[in-house]
């Protein structure tokens, strides 16, 4: 089963995560970062982890959820398939590469490309406002939802 962990401050990281919920079905578990548990990731085959960037760094929940189930599931979950989704309003890499030596530890092993979903949001106004990802990122998360579920199936990662 994948499960699609996610948190999300204006909407994009939301959408993300649905929207890859949709294109995985029912082999999927979509559940937010504040609601995971060592048992609930213990569960899953294959994990896609959502969130945005903010001030450079994941959000303070996705981090919490890592902080929260680490240690439980040292030596229990190496060679699991991970694929992540970023929301950024610049760049996302600071984000992303927290998240890649956090799973580190854990020995998952990325099974798809990093998507980065840039909004352009600048100023505080705009950082703040909710956000809705464009059609093309929204179809780009329904695909590796898909994709991710399928090799999970058929064994491939």
């Amino acid at each position: 089963m994948l499960t699609i962990i996610w948190h999300s401050r204006t909407g994009t990281s939301r959408a993300l995560a649905e929207a890859a919920a949709r294109g995985a079905g029912s082999a999927a578990r979509l559940i937010p970062a504040a609601e995971v548990t060592a048992e609930v990731l213990l569960a899953a085959s294959g994990y896609l982890f959502v969130c945005p960037e903010n001030l450079g760094t994941m959000t303070g929940a996705m981090k919490e959820m890592f902080d929260r189930c680490y240690y439980a599931l040292l030596g229990q979950v190496e060679g699991r398939a991970y694929a992540t989704m970023i929301a950024a309003g610049s760049d996302g890499y600071g984000a992303q590469a927290q998240l890649d030596r956090i799973v580190t530890g854990w020995r998952l092993r990325r099974v798809a490309e990093p998507v980065i979903v840039v909004t352009g949001a600048q100023t505080p106004e705009a950082i703040l406002a909710e956000k809705i990802p464009d059609t093309q990122s929204i179809a780009q998360a329904e695909m590796l939802g898909a994709a991710l579920t399928l090799g999970l199936e058929q064994g491939i990662f």
